[in-house]
């Protein structure tokens, strides 16, 4: 059974910590790693390079979206496909992160988080709400 007093903070935090996490993936993939570098990164694990600027796009989008609390639901939603197809890369790098070229561990772990605000909503402080209630 959910604490429904403090259930809406719980789905606040964790709709930061994902918020912050894509914003600065996004951010990261197109200051650090630029664009080109991106794609190249793609092209060398078998996703289209051209990928790179929408993925670039969706992560700072989504991010955003995430911490001001604008459609978070959907937008989680969307981050755990996202995120899942994010980890397919690292299903033959075995579990952990730390083995050569990355494990699937984080990335997976972070698309059930997405899943897990998708399905426990919103959160409180929402500016914008992904449903009403009546």
């Amino acid at each position: 059974m959910s604490d429904t007093h403090t259930a809406p903070y719980a789905a606040f935090v964790l709709r930061l910590a994902l918020g912050i996490m894509f914003a600065t993936h996004g951010l990261t993939k197109l200051l650090v790693f630029t664009p080109a570098g991106t794609a190249k990164f793609f092209e060398s694990v078998g996703f289209a390079g051209w990928f790179a600027w929408p993925i670039i796009a969706f992560e700072i989008v989504a991010g955003l979206m995430l911490l001001l609390g604008v459609y978070a639901r959907s937008v989680a939603a969307l981050a755990a496909i996202e995120l899942f197809a994010a980890a397919t890369v690292h299903f033959g790098n075995g579990w952990m992160f730390t083995n050569a070229n990355g494990g699937w561990e984080y990335p997976v772990f972070l698309a059930v988080a997405a899943a897990v605000l998708a399905l426990a909503g919103d959160g409180a402080f929402a500016l914008k709400p992904t449903l009403r209630s009546a």
